[in-house]
């Protein structure tokens, strides 16, 4: 297979789409996609987002040294597309889509309480890096949606149908392939596992029907 070579550029996809809530009073709370973010540490559990400069969220992050990252699905694309399109110079996005801003547990910014998962950030560093400056921040606390949380106790996020950002374009996940390791992971330990999680699901089921 041949190949064509391009110049130098972000090529990485597909990302993660998600939507930034911040602002500390309500009468300036704002949302800003963005498809620039992902993990760089466990332990500390640190993330990122990048901005233009120009973005109104920008000066808001900057000032309050927060914000809170809200994972999207597919149920959630058009807001996701119009977060990152419109300004909240113009308009109140929480108001125009329907989106519910709810208090965070740590932090000023607000949740948005339709997404199945909300990290909560504090900004630890801003790295000015050209035509985006990256906001390195520390996770402060995590949020999910009960209703993700099956019988064993998994939270089964695959469910909530996860939104990518590839090329311009949106997709949702389809299918999972499988899980960490499993390209080297040996017949009995699989098997092991597959059992253990079995008996897992109808632990939790018998306890269910006696209550």
């Amino acid at each position: 297979m041949s190949k064509i070579q391009w110049k130098p550029g972000t090529m990485i996809y597909p990302l993660p789409a998600v939507m930034v809530s911040c602002g500390t009073e309500p009468e300036f709370y704002n949302i800003v996609t963005v498809a620039w973010t992902g993990t760089v540490c466990t332990s500390p559990p640190m993330t990122y987002i990048s901005l233009r400069k120009e973005r109104y969220s920008y000066n808001i992050i900057r000032d309050s040294g927060e914000f809170v990252i809200n994972l999207t699905t597919e149920e959630l694309a058009f807001a996701t597309d119009f977060c990152g399109v419109r300004s909240g110079r113009d308009i109140n996005k929480f108001a125009h889509l329907g989106l519910t801003p709810a208090e965070a547990s740590v932090v000023k910014a607000p949740l948005i309480a339709e997404s199945p998962v909300n990290i909560e950030c504090r900004v630890s560093r801003v790295i000015e890096l050209g035509s985006h400056d990256m906001f390195l921040a520390e996770v402060a606390a995590v949020n999910v949606e009960e209703g993700y949380i099956d019988e064993t106790g998994k939270f089964r996020f695959e469910s909530a149908r996860p939104l990518c950002y590839s090329h311009g374009s949106y997709y949702g996940l389809s299918k999972e392939l499988g899980t960490f390791g499993y390209s080297v992971m040996k017949p009995k330990t699989r098997k092991r596992r597959e059992k253990a999680e079995a008996d897992k699901r109808r632990g939790a089921k018998s306890r269910k029907e006696k209550k």
